[in-house]
């Protein structure tokens, strides 16, 4: 029972979220007589595989360790920064990764795989987003990215990496993009229901986000999430409180259909927690919710699965 309440403290904790009790994603189909096709199979083990290559490539990045962060590449590999500026080779990448991580030693980064495609059994293309963070008070940049990976050698490796800017523009400080989000909310999850009510509060100058999720043994807890302009760093912000006592601060972005919130924090036993949480607006009566990327101390945790929220019907 402890377990199951610190899980879903930590979930509170980074973002819009409703809670499962067992802190899983949607539990898997029934198996079916049906086999699935070897190919199949094997397509997703590769997925499987490179998703895995990605994420221990971002716990090298964040330990700033550049020798270990260049061996994800191959030898003659090439790397295009969001700036244009092109590192050929393995050993070019890791001079880049060690200067980096000596005028920055507090540099953190956070990536989301949006695809992995299949060219053949040893070529795959993975396009995502990253959000590079240089400093924990630092403005973020945000860059989306086209990786291909090779398979040398039994393992899969960077062969190429091409990263284009995202668009950071802000909406004006009335938080008007914010509007379609005032009201009453709710969603179920894994058997868990999340009640949520936004207003504007101060004068419209922020959103107030109050929520209550009720488990399935009939625990119930409650949190609060206050979003708003931040105009020294000239983006929009969230202040996000849970009943654990844990706190977090997430920097928002927007980006197509809806946003992109990087969130970092401490549950209320003060261990520190990350994750990026992504809102994708449906229509005026329900959006999608996801949390990617998400990481307990120094462990990484599962992806969350999209999660529909929708509009309560008015009270008639």
């Amino acid at each position: 029972m402890q377990q199951k309440l610190r899980a879903c403290g930590i979930v509170f904790l980074l973002g819009i979220i409703p809670c499962s009790s067992t802190y899983s994603q949607t539990p898997s189909p029934a198996p079916t007589a049906v086999k699935a096709p070897e190919a199949k199979k094997s397509s997703d083990a590769i997925v499987e595989t490179i998703q895995k290559e990605v994420a221990a490539s971002i716990l090298a990045f964040n330990k700033r360790d550049a020798k270990a962060v260049a061996e994800f590449w191959t030898k003659d590999c090439e790397y295009v920064d969001e700036s244009g500026q092109s590192f050929v080779g393995r050993g070019a990448v890791e001079k880049l990764y060690t200067e980096l991580f000596a005028a920055q030693p507090e540099a953190k980064l956070q990536m989301m795989t949006d695809s992995i495609r299949l060219l053949s059994d040893s070529v795959a293309i993975e396009d995502g987003q990253s959000v590079f963070e240089p400093a924990p008070a630092a403005a973020s940049i945000i860059s989306k990215h086209t990786a291909i990976y090779v398979k040398v050698d039994g393992k899969w490796l960077l062969a190429s990496v091409r990263e284009t800017p995202v668009d950071k523009s802000s909406p004006s400080d009335d938080l008007a993009d914010l509007e379609w989000l005032i009201g009453d909310w709710t969603a179920e999850e894994n058997g868990a229901r999340t009640e949520s009510k936004c207003r504007w509060i101060v004068n419209k100058k922020f959103v107030e986000r109050s929520y209550t999720t009720t488990l399935v043994d009939g625990t119930v807890t409650t949190g609060l999430q206050i979003i708003g302009w931040n105009s020294q760093e000239n983006h929009v912000q969230s202040w996000n409180f849970s009943a654990d006592g844990g706190h977090a601060i997430g920097i928002w972005s927007a980006i197509e259909g809806g946003w992109l919130a990087k969130v970092s924090g401490t549950t209320g036993q003060s261990v520190s927690t990350t994750a990026v949480n992504l809102l994708k607006r449906l229509d005026d009566n329900a959006y999608v919710w996801q949390s990617v990327d998400r990481t307990i101390g120094e462990v990484r945790i599962a992806d969350t699965g999209e999660v529909i929220i929708r509009r309560k019907p008015a009270a008639k």
